[in-house]
């Protein structure tokens, strides 16, 4: 028989203890969003949480008193870790490792390995899926490039602008003395350089304009409103699938601007859906999520609300996934790729994150934002 970790009760500091304030270890340890078991001397589980099992996928009770051989492979790194950590008494941890198992299938992990000094021999593994990392990067990432747009629109504004009207100008005079050949010519100066003007007043969009004003925002109803714009435009020949969680709390968010944003999304997704059995989801969902530290806000913004706008289109290319939030990267022909880049500026902007899966026949953008009773 297993020897088990013994459960211990976290009391808060207080003058006169209370024995109302003990807090389980269970509900502590089942709270944390990484899988995290323990094992004796011998490798065998004898503790796991609700994350755990969900990794896993299989329950506490099939887990404990049971070879951690028969849950990971034998050649994983994780089990030098394990004897690390016996050897040095001390916590090791290994980033980006890549785990394959029948049952869990691939995941990519960072793993800890700590030593329980009450149990000697005894070890607690946590395991976080690359997932949550992977979002930080590309929030940093995203916002990278919409600060890039955003400079690039100012000095476009001041220093293009100007000449360009200049130029137009002295075509539209010389146009009224030229010859009937040489007509076609001034012309094309004209339309291409209002094709520039209207370009950089596209990009206008991204310009700073002061701190962002927000309030508590019923998503739910911005969703709505861009469903009837779509169901009424762009999206007339398309079926839509509402499914929204109906206790999600309100959103601090701009309520324009996240239309602008859902619009768009929408927009794109109405655009390689097929024309004949196009399908368009709008999802929303509560999760317990991860908080995440975010420039000029002095704390960890808590991003529990999701919303994802699915379609069933044929995927997005393997080469532009990458930079899809890039300014004028896209795949459409006639497209400027300055869409998404708003999308990601926009939500950098409400201390949100962005991301997208994509396969043949499902693509998924996620939005991630931080909900209103957060910042009361």
């Amino acid at each position: 028989m297993a020897k088990p970790v013994m459960a211990t009760k976290v009391q808060h500091t207080s003058d006169r203890p209370d024995t109302s304030d003990l807090i389980d270890s269970d509900i502590l340890l089942n709270t944390i969003t990484a899988a995290l078991i323990a094992i004796n001397d011998n490798n065998v589980i004898v503790y796991s949480n609700t994350a755990a099992e969900q990794f896993f996928k299989s329950s506490a009770e099939y887990m404990v008193n049971k070879k951690l051989r028969l849950f990971l492979p034998e050649d994983s790194p994780a089990f030098g870790l394990i004897e690390q950590v016996r050897t040095q008494r001390s916590t090791v941890s290994e980033y980006g490792i890549t785990l394959e198992t029948p049952r869990i299938g691939t995941n990519f992990i960072n793993i800890q390995a700590t030593p329980i000094i009450e149990q000697p021999g005894s070890v607690a593994l946590t395991l976080q899926q690359r997932s949550i990392a992977d979002k930080i990067d590309r929030q940093l990432t995203h916002r990278g490039a919409a600060r890039s747009v955003t400079a690039m629109a100012s000095m476009l504004a001041h220093e293009v602008k100007n000449p360009l009207s200049g130029i137009r100008g002295a075509a539209q005079l010389l146009e009224q003395n030229a010859t009937e050949d040489d007509q076609p010519l001034t012309q094309l100066i004209r339309e291409e350089a209002d094709r520039i003007c209207d370009l950089v007043d596209r990009m206008g969009v991204f310009s700073d304009t002061g701190p962002l004003k927000r309030e508590a925002v019923n998503i739910h109803q911005v969703l709505d409103r861009v469903h009837k714009l779509a169901k009424n435009g762009f999206g007339s020949g398309l079926s839509f699938i509402n499914a929204f969680d109906p206790s999600l709390p309100p959103v601090y968010g701009n309520r324009d601007q996240l239309v602008q944003v859902f619009l768009n999304l929408v927009k794109n997704a109405a655009e390689a859906a097929p024309k004949t059995y196009g399908q368009i989801t709008l999802q929303t969902t509560y999760q317990q999520g991860v908080r995440f530290a975010v420039p000029n806000v002095n704390k960890h913004v808590h991003l529990p609300l999701q919303i994802s706008v699915i379609d069933n289109g044929p995927g997005i290319p393997d080469d532009i996934k990458p930079y899809l939030f890039d300014p004028f990267v896209t795949s459409k022909p006639q497209g400027s790729g300055l869409g998404l880049a708003l999308v990601a500026k926009i939500i950098g902007d409400h201390c949100g994150v962005i991301e997208c899966e994509s396969k043949p026949n499902k693509t998924t953008f996620r939005v991630i934002l931080p909900m209103f009773a957060e910042y009361k």
